[in-house]
């Protein structure tokens, strides 16, 4: 039973602290990406709950004639604004940590280990709410996603990808990229990583 997973970043966030919008440019990324998946049959199209996820994933909504579901484990790792009174040079030193220490228990958040095992869980269970050859969109973070290919696959497919992945992984995922996932009896596979191909 093969599914196909669309993991994609949401589109170009304000640079503030707290649950921000989209600004401009992001809403321009986010309607090409709805343009892209608007010649796919798109199945379903599932969210992270912080707005710049929303925003995006309601745009792909809106051109597919579908329903947003949020769900709270599309959520990123942490988000600057989560710890009062935590500057952004504080987030950055603490989210580096995490990325580079993925049993680092971080004073808010989970570790970048538990963000990827939440993205795993649910795509299994998704993968069995829906019929084979579905088309699942899921609208989520760039550290998520990252958080998830690292801790699923061995460090030799990822090295593919990018010759040194682990390392430069938070640079890898720009806004609005599509990482296409296959899940087929229990395995994933890439197909295709942070594509933004639909940008140009």
């Amino acid at each position: 039973m093969s599914i196909t997973f669309f993991l994609v970043r949401h589109a170009l966030k304000e640079k503030a602290i707290g649950d921000v919008t989209l600004t401009d440019e992001g809403i321009k990324q986010a309607a090409s990406t709805a343009k892209h998946f608007k010649y796919l049959p798109v199945t379903a199209i599932y969210s992270s709950p912080l707005r710049r996820a929303k925003e995006t994933a309601e745009c792909i909504a809106h051109t597919n004639k579908l329903q947003v579901a949020v769900d709270d484990r599309l959520r990123e790792r942490a988000n600057w604004g989560d710890l009062q009174g935590q500057t952004f040079e504080e987030f950055i030193a603490m989210w580096e940590r995490g990325t580079y220490e993925p049993e680092y228990i971080p004073p808010i958040g989970d570790t970048s280990k538990q963000a990827g095992e939440r993205l795993a869980l649910l795509i299994t269970q998704l993968a069995g709410e829906h019929p084979s050859q579905s088309n699942v969109v899921l609208v989520t973070h760039g550290g998520l996603i990252t958080d998830f290919l690292v801790h699923h696959f061995p460090s030799h497919e990822l090295n593919v990808l990018h010759p040194d992945f682990v390392s430069v992984q938070s640079q890898l995922i720009p806004e609005c990229s599509v990482t296409t996932l296959s899940y087929d009896r229990g395995r994933f596979n890439i197909v295709d990583f942070a594509s933004v191909d639909h940008l140009n």
